[in-house]
């Protein structure tokens, strides 16, 4: 009888609290000043059509670096924890030739795919994490239709490496190319002509790097779990 009274209680407080949400919802006809002059800098400051590439690369970012940085951690700590001591050990089930071949000819096209997103971020929706997910989940589909498949840790770890690097040294080029107040800021690089690829600066880079970096992370945490058995 307790239980109950006290979901009912739980029940009747999150009604209190989100019935103001849903009666005093409204939808703004114009966006307020923040806004405004994100979608206004993005034009003029930037010179490229994606406002939310805007905020996430340059407005805010070191609200990114962070989050890379987290991912990073968060890879690195689920990757030592399934570390096997024994590789010989783990035991992949085979996959089908209908599913080999699919994943052969499908691979390369989403890695393709994945570049696309993360070098076209500054243009079309998209960016460094989506594209870095989708080209790990190539190696996913590798790995799974592949019982014998594996790739070069080391590669995997040089790249990780040198985009992390790469991406701090753009956001150090702002600071002494631009002075203070001006990290991870694109503009010390040439803004290019409005909507072509080689433009909005040095974004397309930070794209890039970001996307190399969350596609070598997760693909490194995808090998650490594709085993069946083994010793853990």
């Amino acid at each position: 009888m307790i239980k109950y009274m006290l979901i009912i209680l739980v029940l009747i407080g999150m009604a209190w609290l989100f019935i103001p949400l849903a009666t005093e919802f409204f939808t703004p006809d114009q966006a307020n000043m923040l806004a405004s002059s994100y979608v206004y800098g993005t034009a003029t400051d930037l010179n490229m059509p994606n406002a939310v590439t805007s905020v996430v690369v340059t407005y805010r970012g070191l609200d990114t670096l962070g989050e890379v940085t987290v991912l990073f951690l968060a890879t690195a700590g689920v990757g030592f924890f399934l570390r096997r001591k024994n590789q010989s050990a783990c035991q992949r089930r085979p996959g089908s030739e209908v599913l080999k071949s699919g994943a052969n000819l499908l691979s390369p096209l989403i890695i393709m795919f994945g570049i696309y997103i993360f070098s076209h971020g500054h243009l079309t929706p998209g960016g460094g994490f989506p594209g870095g997910v989708v080209m790990a989940s190539a190696l996913l589909l590798l790995l799974m239709a592949n019982e014998n498949y594996s790739f070069s840790h080391g590669l995997i770890n040089l790249t990780e490496t040198v985009s992390g690097l790469g991406f701090v040294l753009i956001g150090l080029a702002g600071l002494l190319l631009l002075g203070l107040n001006h990290f991870l800021d694109p503009r010390w690089l040439g803004l290019g002509q409005f909507g072509k690829l080689f433009s909005a600066g040095a974004i397309p880079m930070i794209y890039g790097f970001i996307g190399l970096k969350v596609g070598a992370e997760m693909s490194g945490l995808l090998d650490s779990m594709q085993c069946d058995g083994g010793e853990q």
